[in-house]
């Protein structure tokens, strides 16, 4: 893993009268105004974040997601990056294998896959405060990131 101090690019709210979408939770906008994280509510009703990564001229996507789950007696809230495209960076069989092997050593977050899309994801009590919530924000970010190098070299596509 890199050593490299994470800075988060400010990103643009759409327009100034831009409205969340109403499932978009207002929590999340309070935790990371608090932290004064930069963001803009995507049409899912996700928090995205752009992470900078200055001195390797690299950015990643980070995102907080705008609803929660229940799950037994836990309010569950998602936080993830997306690190590579199954066909095109070629993940398949001995790959896939490799990540869940890799899930079951990371204590704290794992790999996952939705669509054409490998997410690193961290799943966390929505209790949490805006510090944790920021440092898993920052986990996702460097840890989506390194795959990312890994699994296409200098290409910077998410």
């Amino acid at each position: 893993m890199r050593a490299t101090r994470l800075f988060l690019l400010p990103s643009v709210l759409l327009g100034c009268a831009f409205a969340a979408p109403a499932w978009a939770d207002a929590s999340v906008q309070t935790r990371l105004d608090s932290r004064g994280v930069k963001y803009e509510v995507d049409e899912d009703g996700d928090y995205k974040v752009t992470y900078n990564y200055k001195s390797e001229g690299r950015t990643q996507l980070v995102f907080v997601s705008g609803r929660t789950e229940r799950v037994g007696g836990f309010i569950v809230r998602e936080v993830f990056a997306p690190a590579g495209r199954l066909e095109q960076d070629g993940i398949g069989g001995d790959k896939a294998l490799e990540l869940l092997r890799e899930s079951r050593q990371n204590k704290l977050g794992s790999w996952e896959v939705a669509g054409d899309v490998l997410y690193y994801v961290i799943k966390l009590p929505d209790s949490v405060d805006a510090t944790t919530l920021e440092s898993a924000m920052d986990i996702v970010a460097e840890t989506a990131d390194d795959m990312e190098i890994e699994l296409s070299g200098p290409r910077d596509a998410l």
